[in-house]
């Protein structure tokens, strides 16, 4: 029986509600934060579902480690695109 594993569920749930922003934002014509943004947020999961078959110790914290750094990229983003109201952005994503 396979254990859940919240913090990839979480970054994969987080993943998609950035690919719906990055959508919105794409239709208002905003391409330049909004691939940095989708490429920092959706690489959080990824290195996360690698850490999940790391063949060691050091090897797992190495993935968590980027997927640490990748999160707070994405914050970075996400409060720039907050703070300079490039986009309309219908609901907030909190953070």
């Amino acid at each position: 029986m396979k254990k859940d594993n919240i913090i990839l569920d979480k970054s994969f749930d987080f993943a998609l509600r950035i690919i719906e922003l990055y959508k919105q934002m794409t239709a208002q014509h905003e391409y330049v934060l909004s691939k940095q943004l989708i490429r920092s947020a959706t690489s959080i999961g990824a290195n996360v579902e690698e850490a999940t078959a790391a063949i060691s110790k050091k090897d797992f914290a190495a993935k968590m480690s980027i997927a640490s750094k990748e999160a707070r990229e994405t914050r970075y983003w996400l409060r720039l695109i907050d703070k300079s109201q490039l986009v309309r952005i219908g609901k907030r994503i909190p953070g």
